[in-house]
């Protein structure tokens, strides 16, 4: 990558040059954001994950911009308009912006009112206008009248058309309108003529909506566009139109001396023309594009934050599992799993209305709980989730047996997707539904892999944001969740495995593949046997892979194998084995890790290696905790206003976030409801699948909307 590009992306995110550089090297050589950020910190001064990312994101994009460039010279240079002070202007861009610009009297157009000027022979009469020359422009207009022209009129009409569509192509001008938009630009939006304008609407907000296209929150600019694709809004922005027709003035007059008064007023006409018939829509455009991409970045954000607290939500960890998908006419199904996550039984209850076989659906729980051994009941949190929840715990269970509410967002999508078909090819969606729950329990992250995140249900309008921007924060999101908290080589699936570092889905199955041929692995090396898994990957994943029973204890921490020589070098230095090193904290404690600084290996390394030689193989998340529900609370019916109520919080946007109270609807604590201090962001305040207590400020039965509050809770 040039230099061009390097010092841009140095500016973007305020680091060295040579951090950049490495970390594009290594990103050439096909090292992967995890392994970078955690391995080579020598080489890259130490780049956090969001911070290689964001160099990867860079990296990609300028890519593109090259082939952009690319096809711009060929053009330009095929219509034998190239120049070399052309050619350096486009070879010097960092912005696509920029090139497009530039690119803009060059690129092939449709027939336009210029065109069409120019074919009957009128640009020497718009080029004399335009350069101030002509002292009458009536008089030179007639040297142009003949067969095509009829008369002058026409004749400085398409004059005009030329000079405007010249305007409206200036970079200069259309830089200092594009910054004047975004600056002063206000958003308007209006219900759509065609529209039924009704106060049920979800757009009804923005009936009457105007608001400054600088800082209007995120959330409001991908409504308004949606409503405006959805045939209910119509959207517009307002700028003070004289202040834009100035910023073109100064442009045009600038370095072009003094016009006569009819020559200045033809270019005022022109002026005028080009602006509300070509710059205005065409800018107007532009900034609503470049608010809608900010928008996309604040909300994938959220998203990529979201998704990481749940990705990263407690597991319970290998506990046997009953788990229930629950419902009203077609009953309760019921699976149970063996600890390691295997489908035991699958039956099904009726314990509700209409059939209300309570009886029988209490001798089959109390009998499976028994005959499996059961420790965890999981209840699905969607229809009849409550109902479920409170018949449940009518039933005597033995100790220790806890109950959780499991969140069945996405478990419909992966029920009927190719993933659960081949896991459970003899069971109907509702048995891998009622699996999917169990599992999740049991571990959030290796279950929620095998779902679209999209599907997951924590972002804001995530099917309105930039789905290429969408998709790599989100792969980014999940291959870091599953590498930070690494995963076991023996008994992971192949949907896990596949986001390790390096190893993707073809290796991930050839992994099972030995894994059934010739048994568990026993150390990390014996990768290496698996077919095409060649040194490459193996640099790049054993360092996140554990093998909790293996030989060398090493194998089971974040150790990784090309610092093994030096750990055996640490624990021989203190005459001690590597498992009594790592069990002995007063030993390691006496070692002085500077001794070990060398060319390739530098403090930051030696720290990371002995912070997991204190806890190795150990899960950086907490075990989950039983939350429960206000037992009076069922239905939104229910709720009065005041009332105090234990929640988890389900969603986080950049407005607020939405509490599960324990009924069908979510409330929303908005983000000035959040505390008693100024927040720029919710997740100042609460992280998602946060216990929180709150009031009921609202509820509106009409619309199925509750609002909350967590101010002035005592």
């Amino acid at each position: 990558m040039n230099n061009l590009y390097v010092n841009h992306i140095c500016s973007l995110l305020s680091i060295n040059k040579w951090q950049a550089e490495h970390c594009i090297q290594l990103l050439e050589e096909g090292a992967t954001i995890p392994f970078i950020s955690r391995y080579r910190k020598e080489r890259t001064g130490s780049l956090d994950e969001v911070q290689v990312a964001e160099i990867k994101h860079y990296f990609t994009k300028f890519l593109d911009l090259d082939k952009r460039k690319e096809s711009v010279l060929t053009s330009i240079e095929e219509q034998n308009k190239l120049t070399e002070e052309l050619k350096n202007e486009i070879e010097n861009c960092v912005e696509l912006q920029r090139l497009e610009d530039i690119y803009l009297p060059f690129r092939p157009k449709r027939r336009t009112r210029a065109s069409i000027a120019k074919e009957k022979g009128l640009e020497p009469l718009a080029s004399k206008i335009f350069s101030f020359e002509s002292k009458s422009p009536e008089k030179d207009a007639l040297q142009f009248t003949g067969e095509s022209v009829k008369d002058v009129q026409e004749a400085l009409s398409g004059a005009r058309d030329i000079i405007s569509e010249w305007i409206s192509e200036d970079i200069s001008v259309r830089e200092s309108l594009r910054g004047q938009y975004q600056k002063f630009a206000r958003i308007i939006s209006k219900p759509h003529k065609d529209s039924a304008a009704s106060d049920e609407s979800k757009y009804r907000n923005y009936f009457e909506f105007s608001g400054a296209i600088s800082n209007i929150p995120a959330h409001r600019v991908l409504a308004i566009l949606r409503g405006e694709r959805e045939g209910e809004l119509s959207v517009k922005l307002e700028v003070d139109p004289e202040y834009s027709l100035n910023y073109i003035r100064r442009s045009v007059y600038k370095k072009r001396g003094e016009p006569t008064a009819s020559c200045s007023e033809q270019i005022e006409l022109a002026i005028e023309d080009s602006y509300k018939r070509l710059l205005h829509p065409s800018v107007e455009n532009e900034a609503l594009k470049a608010a809608k991409e900010r928008a996309d970045l604040e909300s994938i954000k959220v998203f990529g934050e979201n998704l990481t607290a749940l990705l990263l939500a407690a597991p319970a960890g290998q506990k046997r599992v009953l788990a229930l998908d629950p419902g009203f006419r077609t009953g309760c199904k019921v699976v149970c799993l063996s600890a390691q996550g295997e489908l035991l039984h699958n039956d099904t209850i009726y314990p509700h209305p209409p059939v209300n076989e309570k009886i029988n659906a209490i001798k089959k729980i109390s009998n499976l709980v028994e005959s499996y051994k059961i420790e965890i009941i999981a209840i699905g949190d969607g229809t009849a989730s409550r109902e479920t929840e409170a018949f449940i715990k009518k039933i005597p269970m033995p100790k220790g047996v806890q109950i959780f509410s499991v969140s069945e967002d996405g478990a419909s999508v992966y029920s009927a997707s190719p993933v659960a078909r081949e896991e459970f090819p003899d069971y109907d969606v509702t048995v891998r539904g009622a699996v999917s729950i169990g599992r999740r329990v049991m571990d959030p992250l290796a279950e929620l892999v095998k779902i679209d995140p999209k599907s997951i249900g924590v972002g804001q309008y995530q099917h309105d944001v930039d789905q290429n921007l969408l998709k790599e924060m989100l792969d980014n999101t999940v291959i870091s969740c599953v590498n930070r908290v690494g995963v076991n080589l023996n008994t992971a699936s192949k949907h896990l495995l596949s986001y390790v570092s390096g190893i993707g889905p073809s290796l991930a199955q050839n992994i099972v593949d030995y894994r059934k041929e010739k048994g568990t692995f026993k150390s990390r090396m014996e990768l290496l046997k698996v077919k095409r898994l060649g040194d490459k990957v193996f640099e790049q994943c054993a360092g996140f892979l554990r093998i909790p029973d293996a030989e060398n204890p090493l194998d089971n921490t974040a150790v990784h194998p090309e610092r093994y020589k030096l750990v055996e070098a640490m624990a021989s230095e203190m005459k001690l084995s590597t498992s009594a090193l790592i069990a002995d904290e007063s030993a390691r404690k006496s070692i002085d890790i500077k001794k070990y600084v060398s060319a390739d290996i530098g403090l930051p390394t030696l720290n990371d290696i002995m912070d997991e030689l204190a806890k190795p193989g150990r899960d950086p998340r907490k075990l989950a905790q039983v939350m429960e529900f206000s037992p009076d609370i069922h239905t939104i019916d229910d709720l009065k206003l005041g009332m105090i109520l234990p929640g988890i919080v389900t969603n986080i946007t950049n407005f607020g976030a939405f509490v599960d109270i324990g009924i069908k609807q979510d409330g929303l604590v908005h983000i000035s409801q959040l505390c008693d201090r100024f927040v720029s962001s919710p997740s100042e305040v609460v992280k998602l699948q946060q216990v929180v207590t709150v009031k009921v400020v609202e509820v509106d039965l009409k619309r199925g909307r509750i609002q909350l509050s967590m101010k002035n809770i005592s």
